[in-house]
């Protein structure tokens, strides 16, 4: 049962869609990205509607159900897009 959570956030990302990129406020962290979809290795931009301060810190979401989800575990799921992220920076340049 521990890895249902990560299936369901899965497809909530895959099923959420990518969202075209607006004004992703200055402080966000990942660039804007889906902290969600970088738990899970997959780059999916946002235009920050759905977010969230954790630690005083502001994290964007494709939607709602990945917002809902990363405040379950949240520190886990840092963990995961602290993991990924520096990986795709590197891959980008």
């Amino acid at each position: 049962m521990r890895g249902l959570p990560l299936l369901v956030a899965a497809a909530a990302i895959a099923f959420g869609g990518n969202i075209a990129r607006a004004e992703t406020p200055a402080e966000a962290e990942f660039g804007g990205d889906c902290v969600m979809g970088l738990a899970l290795g997959k780059d999916i931009e946002t235009d920050c509607s759905v977010s969230t301060v954790y630690k005083g810190k502001t994290y964007c979401f494709g939607n709602e159900t990945a917002r809902t989800l990363f405040l379950k575990r949240p520190n886990d799921f840092l963990l995961q897009a602290h993991v990924y992220y520096p990986s795709r920076q590197a891959t980008e340049q």
